[in-house]
């Protein structure tokens, strides 16, 4: 039952799949069908029980919690990701009670938060270039300012060439970052968004070529959006994380200019894991990324320890979305410095954030609180700061 039930699924999905592919479609339309069909195929997908498992694993910070996962193998590695545990964390079977208990489903249930697995990152445009760089580390704007005149963008139509951007900068980088089991893009659609409803662009360095981006636009509630789905670098470039540091921020930076010239109304870096510690989300944050949940169709629901929980927000701090605003978890427990809460509290410092959840084993002193406000202060609007004291 289990096997044919699956099989309909997949035939359901594929055939709605169809209708994202219609050349007559807007882009946007387009767009909107595919988030419509990927979030139906989650439903479904997450129907099939016979799919799911049971499984329990540490902390790898040496607190006594216990994660139950409840849901689908293939998003095991997911949920520990969110959580911040090691993907070699070893399932075991011992457990420390229902108090130091977390739990991880795909599907809510009591008393759990909706925790989204993947956020966009969006800055907004509308001003000048100087101006959304204006907050940038200095040495990154001085950086783009000498060296802008050495890049450009040019353009891609050919299959030919397209075929080898796909097989030489596409692909490998994506398993460069990600490992064997990068999600990847199909070839006929990276095709079809370079030729039909997007553009793809080469990055050269004076006459070298040293990448790619994959980028289309969106309307959203009115709003144009151009959207960087997928940026890719020849292996001399992503093989030196310095190297590779600046020629990404060359080809961020010269979608973005390119976007304003173009008078969308913003720029979306594309997807990131729905972690605060995430470095892409951080890099993002870095370069004016607003976080939104505009993209999300999957989500996972996770429920806290009853015991502890300023310690365990300290050790993994979550993003929540609630009433369909994103609010940000974070922990205070006893022992850390203060110097050490601020640097963890800077890094925290996200665009987009309606609330700020700030678990404390008691109340804080007003000096960490103030700091924790100023990282915020330069928003145009701050998250509200609320502070839950809890065991």
């Amino acid at each position: 039952m289990g096997t044919t039930l699956s099989k309909k699924i997949r035939s359901v999905t594929s055939a709605l799949s169809v209708t994202t592919s219609l050349k007559w479609l807007s882009p946007s339309t387009r767009h909107n069908a595919k988030r419509i069909v990927a979030w139906f195929g989650e439903q479904l997908n997450k129907a099939c029980f016979w799919n799911w498992e049971v499984v329990r694993f540490p902390m790898n910070t040496g607190q006594p919690y216990n994660i139950i996962y409840i849901g689908r193998k293939i998003n095991l590695n997911l949920a520990k990701a969110l959580i911040n545990v090691s993907q070699n964390a070893d399932i075991t079977t011992t457990g420390n009670g229902s108090d130091g208990r977390v739990i991880v489903s795909e599907i809510p249930f009591p008393g759990s938060m909706c925790v989204p697995s993947l956020l966009n990152s969006i800055v907004p445009l509308g001003r000048p270039i100087d101006e959304i760089t204006a907050n940038f580390h200095s040495q990154l704007r001085r950086n783009l300012k000498k060296n802008r005149r050495s890049y450009r963008l040019r353009q891609v139509l050919d299959n030919a060439e397209i075929e080898q951007i796909d097989r030489e900068m596409l692909r490998p980088y994506a398993i460069a970052r990600h490992g064997m089991g990068a999600a990847q893009v199909e070839l006929d659609e990276v095709k079809r968004g370079a030729q039909e409803y997007g553009r793809l662009d080469l990055l050269l360095l004076g006459d070298e070529v040293v990448g790619c981006q994959l980028s289309h636009d969106t309307t959203r509630l009115g709003k144009r959006y151009w959207s960087t789905s997928r940026c890719g670098y020849t292996e001399a470039v992503f093989s030196d994380p310095k190297r590779l540091r600046d020629i990404n921020s060359f080809n961020i930076y010269l979608a973005m200019e390119s976007a304003i010239v173009n008078d969308f109304d913003y720029y979306d870096i594309g997807v990131s894991l729905g972690r605060p510690g995430d470095g892409l989300l951080e890099w993002k944050r870095r370069r004016g990324g607003e976080l939104s949940t505009l993209d999300s169709c999957h989500f996972l629901y996770i429920r806290p320890p009853k015991v502890g929980k300023a310690q365990f927000f300290w050790d993994a701090p979550l993003f929540e979305v609630d009433h369909h605003k994103l609010t940000l978890h974070l922990g205070l427990p006893d022992g850390p410095s203060d110097e050490e809460v601020n640097i963890r509290h800077r890094e925290m410092g996200f665009r987009g954030l309606s609330k700020i959840y700030l678990h404390c084993a008691r109340l804080p002193a007003e000096h960490l609180l103030e700091t924790l406000q100023s990282f915020y202060a330069h928003q145009k609007n701050p998250p509200v700061i609320e502070i839950v004291v809890s065991k």
